[in-house]
């Protein structure tokens, strides 16, 4: 790779001419050099299929016009330097020495994927990687080194997957950088195996699915056992219709305990009934399943069976009807992650309860559970009235002030191909 290397990160059309400069800017003040580029990426709301990615089910989630994004600079010191608006800390690593026991803290997400990318010899979508190998530079040398600054208005802690967002910008500016040519899917691979393996969260594919793939006005549906995705038209616009989260401010963490339950819990009703996982079952299958297994695993599993119908039957009608026909599935969703799951919270409850009851089409709690937002879906003329009541409701039950915000289905990371 020479000095004469040229990017077009830096014609991210999410990107205003204004947060550019001030990019730029800060990129330059923390790293005393010129950036290459800026990439970005989305955070995520999922429309339904909560906890179903992992049990190779189906998800529906779209990318969101909140973003991450990822300033890329040139080093050749075989260091990887690493820093971010959020934080006054500067991270320092030597891609020779980088593995995941020595990353810790919000530098694993970045650092993470450049470990991935640079340890994965045959990428997820099983296409060998362009040459020059994975981990060098276009001379095929060794790995060039970086320097990265992160900037992200995805709010953290919400379930709007701003770990993603960070995972998948990082990748698309080091996929350009490092001349690597993996596609999209590889790239959203690349990230799971970064939260997996570094950060420690045993996620599924959705959130960076939903972070790459993304597309305006349109959701994701991915089959999370074939890997295969298809954009399905919202039409929110067309029905004058809008999506409300309301980030109810207590945060969750799925590297803690309750996610990995979960899952455990699905692996073992799977083990039980003698199939590789869950979404070989059907609702058929559920009263020899009720004899199979012990209530709290069948109440989980059956979450995960019946939700897999619901995703199937939203994307059906979201085609055939538009978005006002979904909303019993929303609300069924809740239910069953309400009480089947057993993954809601109090302020989530709260927020759904009163969307229903003031004329939302549908709401649920969206994101891996455990405080984090809900969704609710209603039309633009309704969403004041929504808001007033939530809000109402909150301060009535002495519950934190919720973040309430519209967000618009929007287009995934800036995949910009090969550098010019």
């Amino acid at each position: 790779m020479s000095e004469s290397y040229e990017t077009s990160g830096a014609m991210d059309a999410t990107l205003s001419p204004e947060l550019a400069a001030e990019l730029t800017a800060e990129f330059t003040r923390r790293h005393e050099s010129e950036p290459l580029g800026i990439w970005s990426a989305p955070g995520r709301v999922n429309l339904i299929g909560e906890h179903t990615d992992y049990n190779s089910g189906f998800v529906l989630p779209f990318a969101i016009d909140r973003r991450a994004y990822v300033v890329l600079g040139w080093r050749d010191d075989g260091l990887a330097r690493v820093t971010s608006t959020f934080s006054d800390e500067v991270v320092e690593v030597s891609l020779a020495e980088l593995t995941p026991e020595v990353l810790e803290g919000w530098s694993a997400y970045p650092l993470g994927v450049a470990w991935a990318l640079l340890a994965r010899g045959t990428l997820a979508d099983g296409r060998e990687p362009a040459v020059p190998p994975v981990g060098t530079s276009a001379a095929g040398l060794e790995p060039r080194g970086f320097a990265l600054h992160i900037h992200s208005d995805v709010p953290i802690g919400a379930g709007l997957s701003s770990s993603a967002a960070i995972e998948c910008a990082t990748a698309v500016a080091l996929n350009e950088y490092w001349v690597l040519g993996n596609s999209q899917k590889a790239l959203a691979r690349i990230g799971q195996i970064a939260e997996n393996q570094v950060v420690g969260a045993p996620t599924g594919i959705m959130d960076q699915s939903a972070s790459m793939l993304g597309r305006r006005d349109s959701a994701v549906f991915l089959d999370c056992r074939s890997m295969e995705t298809s954009s399905v038209a919202l039409g929110l616009a067309a029905h004058d219709d809008e999506i409300l989260v309301i980030d109810t401010k207590v945060s969750h963490d799925h590297a803690t305990g309750g996610y990995a339950a979960r899952r455990a819990s699905c692996e073992l009703a799977a083990r039980v009934m003698k199939v590789d996982s869950l979404r070989e079952l059907t609702p058929a299958d559920l009263p020899r399943m009720r004899e199979a297994l012990d209530d709290e695993t069948f109440r989980r599993a059956r979450h995960i069976i019946t939700e897999n119908d619901r995703v199937e039957e939203t994307v059906r009608l979201l085609g055939a009807e538009g978005p006002q026909a979904i909303g019993g599935l929303l609300d069924a969703s809740h239910v069953s992650m309400r009480d089947d799951f057993e993954i809601s919270v109090p302020q989530l409850d709260l927020a759904v309860e009163v969307a229903q009851r003031l004329g939302a089409i549908g709401a649920r709690m969206t994101g891996g559970g455990f405080g984090g937002s809900a969704l609710a879906l209603v039309s633009r003329a309704r969403r004041p009235l929504l808001e007033a009541g939530i809000l109402e409701a909150f301060a009535l039950h002495q519950f934190e002030k919720p973040d309430l915000f519209v967000v618009q289905p929007s287009d995934g990371a800036t995949m910009k191909g090969e550098p010019r």
